[in-house]
This record gives C-alpha cells, structure tokens and sequence, in this order.
C-alpha cells in the first residue's frame, strides 16, 4: 500500500467493460518526507477528488481482487482517502 496525491484525471474513449464506471486518476506517490517520488493511473473506487492524500494499493493480483477478477488490465487502485498521516508520532498534514 502506498500513499499519494491525486494530481489529475485520465480520460480514455475506449476502455475495458469493467471500467466504464469507474474513473481513472493520475496519483503522485509520496515518498517518507512527503515528496512525489513517480506516479500511477489508479482505478477510483472511494470517489476522491483531485488534490486529496490518498492511500493506493498498487499490487496487481490484490488490485484485481478489490473487483473479483483473477485477471485483467488493473494494476493500481484507490482504497481510501487519508484524513490524517502521522509519522514516527509526528502528525503530518494532508490536504
């Protein structure tokens, strides 16, 4: 599971079924001191929004899982959005 900040959306005209009701986000992973170290196209399943911490498993086999497939062209999804981050007990903001 990573941390990330969605920075903008994806817009495909031809997609899998499986994806027609589901958004696509561009994330920026965030390294340990908040940093955007590289990207990922998430698969939106919690509805977040562009700006917002976001915590992304980026697993393939246990992405596919979250919508019951054994495979498929998903490799990252967005599982939650971060109300509070808090690292070796100092707390950390998220927008």
């Amino acid at each position: 599971m990573k941390v990330g900040t969605v920075v903008g959306t994806v817009v495909s005209t031809i997609n899998i079924p499986l994806l027609d009701d589901h958004r696509l986000l561009l994330c920026d992973i965030q390294d340990v001191d908040g940093e955007p170290d590289g990207y990922t196209i998430c698969v939106d399943v919690v509805d977040a929004g562009i700006g917002e911490t976001v915590l992304i498993l980026d697993e393939g086999n246990s992405a596919r899982q979250i919508f019951g497939l054994d495979t498929g062209a998903i490799r990252a999804v967005i599982v939650g959005v971060v109300d509070e981050l808090a690292i070796d007990g100092e707390l950390r903001s998220v927008v």
